[in-house]
């Protein structure tokens, strides 16, 4: 029976403050046996050399007392509760069992997948590789959302050459870029200049506060927009546009493709090891079918 009173733990306290005071940290180095049992589960038993990593080096013995009581009742009530579950449950422990060492099996084989991975697979991919899973899997890219190639910016409505800058805005000459690039580091509060990067449109609505009722018409028809607020101006230059349900720029969809086509690497690696596997074992009659 286990003593779950006062007084019990009283003693106990007293017996790990005493046992913790010789230094916890350097218990469990005896080899040959067990250790010194400091409790009990029915048949399970919780060791000293057990207790070792508990307290780290340094911690007082008042405090070093408190963590190892807390951890012998943890135990005691976790195998406690774990004796009565294997004894009234026998048969979904058999079931736990095999899911146990069918989860060990899994991750053992896991495990020896992701070296082999690691160790072969060739990460390398060629803009060609791209381009001709691109060709040939064309139905798969369709977009989902609307996507643009956009510069903007934010800054306040009273700032300096405002009518230079949306000369710039909607330039394409390098100067006139570089001057703008100069003026959104000294007066934009935001800015985007990245246009031959294609952007989810929601990505650009986050930023400026545009009410569009249909986006797919607004991109349609909208090239140079400015919106203003109570403090700011929004200058934005949409130079390309694709809308949803149509072919997905092959540039948007780059890396997506690389990750699929090195993803078809993984499997066909793995593949290729379990029938190596299985092709040499066979050979050397390392199992066999018993038949009926």
């Amino acid at each position: 029976m286990i003593l779950r009173n006062e007084l019990y733990w009283n003693l106990i306290s007293v017996m790990l403050f005493l046992f913790v005071g010789c230094d916890l940290t350097k218990l469990g180095n005896d080899d040959e046996g067990l250790g010194v049992p400091v409790a009990r589960v029915y048949d399970k038993y919780l060791y000293d050399k057990d207790l070792s990593q508990i307290v780290t080096p340094g911690t007082t013995p008042t405090d070093s007392a408190v963590l190892v009581k807390s951890y012998i009742d943890n135990w005691i009530k976790k195998n406690v509760i774990l004796y009565k579950a294997e004894k009234n449950l026998s048969a979904v422990q058999k079931e736990v069992e095999q899911q146990l060492q069918e989860y060990r099996n899994s991750l053992i084989t896991f495990m020896y997948e992701k070296e082999l991975i690691n160790q072969q697979l060739d990460t390398v991919v060629s803009e060609a590789e791209i381009e001709q899973y691109y060709k040939e899997n064309e139905r798969n890219f369709e977009l989902k959302d609307n996507i643009v190639k956009v510069i903007y910016l934010k800054t306040k409505s009273e700032a300096p050459k405002l009518d230079n800058v949306k000369g710039w805005l909607r330039s394409d000459k390098t100067k006139d870029r570089l001057k703008l690039e100069e003026y959104c580091y000294q007066f934009a509060s935001d800015f985007y200049l990245d246009e031959d990067t294609w952007l989810p449109f929601d990505e650009l609505l986050k930023k400026v506060p545009l009410n569009i009722y249909d986006k797919e018409s607004f991109l349609r028809n909208n090239r140079y927009v400015e919106v203003k607020d109570s403090t700011d101006i929004y200058l934005v230059n949409i130079k390309d546009r694709k809308i949803r349900e149509s072919l997905s720029p092959l540039s948007f969809v780059s890396e997506d493709i690389r990750n699929l086509i090195i993803n078809k690497r993984k499997l066909q690696l793995i593949s290729e090891m379990e029938r190596s596997a299985y092709d040499e074992a066979l050979r050397n009659n390392d199992f066999e079918i018993y038949s009926e």
